[in-house]
């Protein structure tokens, strides 16, 4: 089992020293290396713009080419479709209102009840503006699973893009985006992958999944609050984003509206040079082995609801339950007095807790820096309320 609390000073040495944190899901704690490159930068003098003919302007291009570098080794990608942005939700937003100028009534984008609203409500808006259709595609509510089948049965010749989440930011579902990609291609559709809950959790390969799109956020992975898209180079190179005019017509300049926060970017290289020296088997193992007697002990209680797959094969470490005579918030609460950090609600996945049939849920996730003493904590205080 791995051994990294000692790298999260936000654990070891910050106000909430003590405390259990579960909440991952919605934002980790930042890793040491992203604190101290954030700082770095802002001493450094480098804060200027890009593209200017002195030292710090060029320091401003060069770490965004490095980060981008970065990412490519951790996802799979080519670094020249690297995109940020404030978060993925505004990245989204931005790459479908782009792909809007070129839908057209009859166009056919299927979304899924398994997703963020982050990959649902950009698709129903730009649909309303363009009279394209958005298909709502069910999942197997019982499995908690979302089955290929499920979207390869809904393509047909209008198809023109698919959106689904590589993992379910709600409970923990990892769809196999692979084969999805490859029947959405066969029909002559794109995909656009919401990989904010994946990333965190599995060793991604972007060419291997073969998506046009793919988008996390770096807050979710022990780096700063931001966003991330990768588009497929030539596809960026086509869409024509909504920007201002100066902005550049290719390449990931002009879906990065206005001047980015290169100190952001700067933290951002370091979380993800972190997971790539940590390994993302190794995180996936890490997060497994904690999150099994978790799944087990509520599963086991006779009390609580547990919501989505209920066994550990493709899924992130992160549960949805509730637990009988109890509103989910009144949980969170009493968790909260025992400095156990949970979440409850609907966490944005509204299809997903409308298709389950309640209006929230608490949701517990495990993160790189929770321990087994943390666990078995939270065990014992769902069992004694």
């Amino acid at each position: 089992m791995l051994d990294l609390r000692h790298r999260f000073p936000a654990i070891t040495e910050g106000n909430y020293q003590g405390w259990a944190r579960f909440d991952g899901p919605a934002g980790t704690q930042v890793v040491d290396s992203a604190i101290e490159a954030t700082a770095a930068w802002q001493r450094s003098g480098n804060n200027a713009n890009s593209h200017g003919q002195f030292a710090a302007a060029e320091a401003c291009d060069a770490v965004v080419a490095d980060v981008q570098s970065t990412l490519g080794r951790l996802l799979g990608a080519d670094p020249g479709g690297f995109v940020f942005g404030p978060s993925t939700t505004a990245n989204v937003f931005s790459l479908s209102r782009a792909i809007g100028r070129d839908l057209r009534p009859g166009d056919e984008i299927i979304c899924t009840r398994l997703d963020h609203d982050s990959n649902v409500s950009p698709w129903l808006q730009v649909a309303d503006d363009t009279g394209a259709e958005v298909k709502l595609v069910e999942f197997d509510v019982d499995a908690g699973r979302l089955p290929v089948t499920a979207i390869a049965d809904a393509l047909t010749v209008n198809t023109r893009w698919v959106a689904v989440t590589g993992a379910s930011n709600a409970v923990g579902t990892m769809p196999d985006i692979t084969a999805i990609t490859a029947a959405a291609h066969a029909a002559g559709a794109r995909v656009v992958i919401d990989g904010v809950h994946l990333t965190p959790h599995a060793p991604v390969d972007i060419a291997a999944i073969g998506c046009d799109v793919y988008s996390t956020s770096s807050y979710k992975w022990y780096g700063p609050h931001a966003g991330i898209s990768w588009i497929e180079p030539s596809l960026l190179d086509r869409l024509r984003a909504y920007k201002v005019r100066p902005a550049p017509d290719a390449g990931p300049g002009k879906f990065m509206l206005g001047t980015p926060s290169y100190e952001g970017i700067a933290a951002i290289g370091a979380a993800a040079e972190f997971l790539l020296t940590v390994g993302m088997a190794a995180v996936a193992a890490h997060e497994r082995e904690l999150f099994a007697p978790l799944l087990d002990a509520l599963l086991t209680d006779e009390r609580v609801t547990v919501y989505g797959p209920r066994d550990l094969e493709r899924r992130a470490p992160t549960i949805a339950f509730n637990v009988a005579g109890h509103a989910a918030a009144d949980v969170a609460r009493a968790l909260a007095a025992q400095q156990l950090a949970v979440w409850d609600g609907n966490y944005y996945a509204l299809e997903a807790m409308s298709s389950f049939g309640v209006e929230g849920a608490v949701r517990a996730g495990i993160a790189v820096y929770v321990s087994p003493e943390d666990v078995d904590r939270l065990i014992g205080a769902v069992q004694r309320l």
